[in-house]
C-alpha cells in the first residue's frame, strides 16, 4: 500500500487538514476511509460526524496518478497529524478496525441530478432559520425539561424536515455547513464531481447540487459532499449492504 501521497498543491493539503480537524472536533476517536483507484488523480476521504446521520466525502487532488489502488481505514487524528501543508503531502498511518459505517459507502456511479433544490442563498436562509428555531425552543424549555432526551427530540423534529421540494433532510445541510462545505467560494475552485461550473472569485455563495443513486441522496458542493440514505424498508445507514474492505 502507498504510505506517502503528494497533493496537487498546498491548498489541497490545507483543505484536507481542515476537514479532518472538524471530524476530530466532533469525535476524537473518528476514523476515515480512504479510497483511490490505480491511475486515478484523486483521493476520496469518507467520514461520519456523529449525530448528523450522514456520510461526508472530501475529494483531494493528487500531484500524480496512483500507481496502485488504495483502500484503507485509518484514524482521522493520526492522518491529520501526518498532513504536511507546507510540503503538500501526507503519510498514510496504519490501518485500524473501522466502525460499521466504513463498510457502508454510497454507490460509486449512477448518480442523476434531482430537481427542487433551492438557490444557495435560500439554502443558507433555511438552515439559519432552523438553527435559530432550535436555540429558541431550547432556551424556552423549563428547567425540569432541559434534558438531553428533550433536546434530542427537538433536534430530530427540526433536522428531519426536508429541504425545498426534495427529500433531503435538513440534517444533511446542517452537516455540510458544520463541515465547511457551504462556505463562500475562494478565488477559483473545481466544479462539483457530477456537474456544475468552476467557482468565481470573491466570496460568492458556493453552488450546491443534489444527486440520487440507489436510494441515496448526495448534496454536492465544490468543497465536499454529504450523502444520506432515503428512509424506507431496509434503509438507514446501519442496515445497508456492507461493501468488503
Amino acid at each position: 500500500m502507498t504510505d506517502q501521497l503528494h497533493f496537487a498543491d498546498s491548498g489541497e493539503a490545507a483543505d484536507l487538514a481542515a476537514f479532518l480537524g472538524r471530524l476530530v472536533h466532533y469525535d476524537r476517536a473518528a476514523a476515515v476511509r480512504l479510497q483511490g483507484r490505480a491511475g486515478g488523480g484523486a483521493l476520496a476521504v469518507f467520514g461520519r460526524p456523529p449525530s448528523f446521520e450522514v456520510l461526508a466525502v472530501r475529494a483531494v487532488r493528487l500531484a500524480a496518478p496512483l500507481a496502485t489502488p488504495l483502500d484503507v481505514t485509518v484514524s482521522a487524528g493520526e492522518l491529520l497529524e501526518s498532513v504536511d501543508e507546507t510540503g503538500a503531502g501526507v503519510r498514510i498511518p496504519g490501518a485500524v478496525t473501522g466502525p460499521p459505517w466504513t463498510g457502508v459507502l454510497p454507490p460509486q456511479g449512477g448518480w442523476r441530478p434531482v430537481p427542487g433544490l433551492p438557490r444557495p442563498d435560500a439554502v443558507r436562509a433555511v438552515l439559519a432559520a432552523a438553527v435559530a428555531e432550535f436555540r429558541a425552543r431550547d432556551e424556552a424549555l423549563p428547567p425540569q425539561h432541559r434534558t438531553r432526551s428533550e433536546r434530542d427530540r427537538i433536534g430530530r423534529e427540526i433536522w428531519s424536515r426536508t429541504l425545498g421540494d426534495t427529500e433531503l433532510p435538513l440534517r444533511a445541510v446542517h452537516a455540510a455547513q458544520s463541515l465547511g462545505f457551504l462556505r463562500p467560494l475562494r478565488a477559483t475552485v473545481p466544479a462539483p464531481a457530477s456537474g456544475g461550473t468552476p467557482g468565481a472569485a470573491g466570496g460568492a455563495p458556493a453552488p450546491v447540487a443534489l444527486f440520487a443513486s440507489g436510494g441515496w441522496l448526495r448534496l454536492s458542493t465544490p468543497y465536499g459532499s454529504v450523502a444520506t440514505r432515503l428512509p424506507g424498508p431496509g434503509g438507514g445507514l446501519g442496515a445497508l449492504q456492507v461493501r468488503p474492505l
